[in-house]
């Protein structure tokens, strides 16, 4: 059974932690964070964040309902990193490329965080937010509503899955990353014309390209097509 969470005002802790921190929801999240990118998914636990934090496991639970509940917190601290200070220009394609790398970089931060969350939908401010203002960008462009929303489904989804994979790159041991970029060049770029014609017509292109992330030239490719197809605004 899910927990109750105390209310803030009666959640605080009168005196400080052994580390002389006063504990506070944005205090767990941020060394949530911290534990996934250094220990990993495994080593984010009740009991080895309590001991993080100076304080019992047990606390945990008076500002969060379980541990699910804070990953989907530090979900929405991901977009919120993504968002600080953000400002929209009034051009709507670069306002879109531009929160699109943002939210991307925002994940591959963290990429031990980014596996774990960026498949969730957390119905919290900063995702809100996001989705607020992207939403706002394409109609404000001039888009109809059914195609700023088939846009804006297209955009989150390719940034988030992106994150996601790029993410799971870099959460690799070095040894096993290393060792797979090394394949475009130790094995793609040696196969025979006689028997791989593509491959090897293109196999300075693909070792050259193929370990570094596609999601830039995506975006783009989505943003000039939702232009193509869908755009009717003056703020183009």
């Amino acid at each position: 059974m899910a927990k109750r969470v105390v209310p803030e005002t009666a959640r605080r802790r009168r005196r400080p932690t052994k580390q002389g921190q006063v504990l506070t929801h944005e205090l767990i999240v941020e060394t949530a964070l911290r534990m996934l990118r250094e220990h990993g998914e495994a080593g984010l636990t009740a009991r080895r964040l309590g001991l993080a934090l100076g304080a019992d496991a047990s606390t945990i639970y008076r500002y969060f309902r379980g541990m699910d509940d804070l990953i989907l917190a530090i979900a929405d601290e991901l977009f919120g990193h993504a968002m600080a200070d953000w400002a929209p220009t009034g051009d709507w394609r670069a306002d879109l490329r531009d929160l699109g790398l943002r939210i991307h970089h925002a994940y591959l931060a963290h990429p031990q965080a980014a596996v774990l969350t960026a498949s969730r939908v957390t119905g919290r401010p900063n995702e809100v937010a996001s989705d607020e203002m992207i939403l706002g960008i394409l109609r404000g462009a001039g888009f109809p509503d059914a195609e700023a929303v088939r846009v804006y489904h297209a955009f989150i989804d390719q940034s988030l899955a992106f994150a996601i994979l790029d993410a799971a790159t870099l959460a690799l041991p070095r040894a096993a990353r290393e060792a797979d970029e090394e394949v475009w060049r130790d094995t793609y770029a040696r196969l025979p014309a006689s028997t791989h014609p593509n491959i090897a017509a293109t196999a300075p292109l693909l070792v050259a390209r193929m370990n570094d992330s596609a999601y830039p030239i995506a975006l783009d490719m989505l943003l000039s097509s939702a232009f193509r197809d869908g755009s009717s605004g003056t703020s183009r």
